[in-house]
């Protein structure tokens, strides 16, 4: 039987070894600009001023288009991606935050691929963020540099046009971790979290972020407070009932709109490849 693609295993969490040296100059957070006619941060503008690295995506953290096994996984995001939209059309649904129990149940497999099924809509735009500060991988996922990214905006030393990277598709944003630090869950809680994701959601049809997970640490449960949305990725076959069920219960009054099981066989499956919380 055909089963989705495994995700590679992500590196064991770890305190961050550097330090969290701030330049004398501070770049002070800005509110989301605004224009002569009076509209927010253009996407045109952000893409003339961001910058314009090369990507080479590692294959190992992407589902494969090719054969069978690809055509299954790429009809599962794109149910997950109309059930989003479905959402979105009854309630306000544009920042998504993506998150787990623990590490090694695929939250940046779903990430990755679902902003690519996205914008596989050539009038969606999207901005992928890594919010990961203690154990990254969007950028390994997306083949993408590291810095400047988040941390470095966070501790204001670059602004968001530094930190915005754009490639080879047009439609598609992603903003890095950044230099790793060592007080991730205060930079998090930061004002300038909140600007940032003020003044670039205006840009982009979804804002999708990929949070570390939630038992280890509380990033995830604060990054909820800024999003419209939660996903939750469980490990199908390895994530305990009770792990499960006491990680998500903390994203209960957050805006949990649904489960994504990762790693479903398709003999075991029954097609339910998203569940919407809002029917429990």
């Amino acid at each position: 039987s055909t089963t989705t693609p495994r995700t590679t295993a992500a590196p064991v969490y770890q305190q961050p070894v550097s330090s969290n040296r701030v330049t004398e100059e501070v770049i002070r957070p800005r509110q989301a600009e605004r224009f002569d006619d009076g509209t927010t941060l253009r996407y045109e503008d952000l893409i003339a001023r961001c910058t314009h690295p090369e990507w080479k995506a590692d294959s190992t953290l992407r589902a494969s288009l090719a054969g069978e096994s690809g055509r299954v996984v790429g009809e599962r995001f794109r149910t997950l991606r109309s059930r989003l939209y479905q959402i979105a059309g009854m309630r306000k649904l544009r920042r998504l935050l993506i998150t787990s129990s623990t590490q090694g149940e695929g939250k940046t497999f779903v990430a990755t691929n679902l902003v690519r099924s996205i914008i596989r809509q050539a009038d969606k735009r999207a901005l992928l963020i890594d919010a990961d500060l203690r154990a990254p991988r969007l950028h390994t996922a997306l083949g993408a540099p590291s810095t400047l990214g988040l941390s470095d905006y966070l501790r204001g030393e670059a602004d968001e046009y530094r930190i915005v990277q754009n490639s080879e598709t047009p439609n598609l944003c992603f903003i890095p971790c950044g230099t790793r630090v060592s007080n991730p869950s205060e930079l998090l809680l930061s004002e300038r979290m909140k600007v940032l994701l003020e003044t670039v959601t205006p840009a982009f049809d979804w804002v999708i972020l990929d949070s570390p997970p939630s038992l280890p640490v509380h990033d995830a449960s604060s990054l909820a407070d800024l999003c419209d949305g939660v996903l939750f990725v469980v490990r199908a076959g390895e994530t305990s009932y009770e792990i499960a069920k006491k990680a998500s219960s903390e994203f209960r009054d957050k805006n949990l709109i649904g489960v994504v099981m990762n790693q479903v066989d398709k003999s075991q499956s029954r097609g339910d490849y998203y569940y919407n919380a809002e029917k429990k």
